[in-house]
Formats: structure tokens, sequence, C-alpha cells
């Protein structure tokens, strides 16, 4: 049985150290309810595998402020202030990527590649210790591919066997993350019952979903809202 009550629930074994894929692209399609059970439940020094580090309201970024991460395994570092006072102070280990780079870590975790060579980077210091190669010309640099204790997803509809149908911008690092954790625990906006999506929306088979539950709230915050002026239209009498 996929199905479980709640976050807590879902996330009753995350152990201190454990290491966590969280989906999500900025604020869209974060895995809300499971990181709010994760923040009460106070499981600590992790590691999280994430595109960014949310905000000091949201996201990932909760968990920082509480003093729950130990490493961070990332792409972008905006917009959260206490991760930049974290990483600068020492406090927060940081292993930096390209944003490509760390979307096919991941993929290279789930579809068991043990590697692979990328141009990406060659000659700064995310390649420093890292071997490299020539081919053809040119210098590529290994990537060694990233796998999780449990990936954290965020899904718009799902089903009871654990097929998950994704919304626009959040179906970016959810879907590839839930092949590389040991436990993938997916939260969804909506729950069905079998047979309730339609088999050409469904965006993630549910083999790769073990526990999934209907989330109980969703703020769906905006990363950095941005708006322009209204336009003041006159009138000619």
């Amino acid at each position: 049985m996929k199905e479980v009550q709640n976050a807590e629930e879902a996330i009753r074994d995350v152990f201190d150290g454990a290491s966590i894929l969280m989906g999500g692209f900025g604020l869209c399609g974060i895995p809300e309810n499971l990181i709010a059970a994760l923040l009460k439940k106070g499981s600590k020094n992790l590691t999280v595998i994430s595109n960014n580090a949310g905000t000091d309201e949201h996201g990932i970024g909760l968990l920082l402020k509480n003093g729950q991460v130990r490493k961070m395994i990332m792409s972008y570092g905006g917009e959260c202030k206490i991760f930049e006072e974290l990483a600068l102070s020492g406090k927060l280990e940081v292993e930096w990527n390209p944003q490509g780079t760390l979307a096919e870590r991941i993929r290279a975790g789930g579809a068991g590649i043990g590697g692979f060579y990328t141009p990406t980077a060659y000659g700064t210091s995310v390649a420093q210790g890292k071997e490299t190669r020539q081919f053809d010309g040119k210098w590529y640099v290994l990537e060694r591919p990233l796998k999780a204790d449990f990936a954290f997803l965020r899904a718009y509809k799902g089903d009871v066997l654990g097929n998950l149908e994704f919304r626009k911008t959040a179906r970016n690092f959810n879907a590839v993350m839930a092949t590389a954790a040991h436990v993938t625990i997916a939260e969804v906006e909506h729950l069905v019952d079998e047979g309730g999506l339609h088999p050409d929306h469904i965006h993630l088979p549910g083999i790769y979903v073990h526990r999934i539950f209907e989330g109980a709230h969703y703020k769906k915050p905006i990363e950095r809202r941005t708006v322009r002026p209204r336009e003041t239209v006159s009138r000619e009498r």
C-alpha cells in the first residue's frame, strides 16, 4: 500500500544524516508539506540535493534557518540570505554544479551510470580535483552520479498506485529525482483512485514512487514577484 495519511507519516523514517533529493525549481513545485513535516521532526545533519536553496521564508531555506542541513549539493544560491550567511561563514558545506550537470548527475544516478564526461566547467573551480580527459581535441570533466536515501517530490495529480502528473515548471527536477532515491515520497495536490489519471498524462510511472499522499495546504509562493506599472489609458472625448 503506497498511500499514507499525511506528510508526518510519510517521513517517519527520515534519520539524522540522511541525504534527500528535493524537487522543484525556485519555489515552483517544491514539496511544501514534506518540508514542513521535516522541519517539525527536526532531523539534522542532512545532505540536501536540490536546484536551489529556496528563500528565507519558504522551502529549503526554513531547514537551513533551523540548522538541520549540513551540506547542499546545488546549482543556484540566490534569493536566500540565510544560505549566503551559512555558506560564507563555513557553517554549511556547498557542492556547486552547473544546472545541466546537476540534472545529468541525478539522471545518471537513477540510470545506474557510473559517470559521464562533460565539457561544462572545464578550467573552472568546479572542475578542481576531478578527472579530465580530451576527446577529439576538446577537454571534458568526469562527473559522478548522484543518489540519495530519500526523494521528496511534489506533483499536481497522483493516483494510489503512485503514478504522477506534473504541471508545467514543477516537472523540471521532480521526475528525474524519483529514479535516484532509495525511498521516493510524493505529495500531490489531488490524489485520485486507480484509473483516475489519463494514461497520456502520466509523466512518472508509479514503479518509482514508494509513498504518496494528498497535501493538506499549499501556499504556492512566488520567489521574486515582478510586476509592470499599470498603464494609464487616456480617453479622448
